[in-house]
């Protein structure tokens, strides 16, 4: 997992991104930290060649990565815990979690 501040004073360009790869329908990293009540990009890069939907009740987001390409969810402010989230179209192979400290 790679996180970084994006170097400008204003709040928005403070948000911390990270990333997250869907390869042979597996989230690597599949656990990623974020701080706790802070708005977190995350960049989730697709790069198997069939669309996979990003899913997660507890995040209260869903969205279709198409096959070889890349989107961007926000999340948060969260709470400290653990949220996790699945790849709906490989729900037993595509798994992983949020954690915010």
């Amino acid at each position: 997992m790679w996180m970084t501040m994006l170097g400008s004073a204003s709040a928005y360009a403070a948000t911390p991104i990270v990333e997250i790869v869907i390869r042979d329908h597996l989230f690597f990293p599949d656990t990623v930290e974020v701080p706790a009540n802070t708005k977190v990009k995350l960049l989730i890069d697709n790069q198997d060649p069939t669309p996979e939907e990003f899913e997660s009740y507890e995040l209260n987001r869903e969205k279709v990565i198409g096959g070889n390409s890349k989107s961007v969810l926000f999340i948060g402010p969260l709470a400290p815990g653990e949220y996790p989230f699945f790849g709906e179209f490989y729900p037993k192979t595509a798994q992983g979690k949020v954690v915010a400290k």
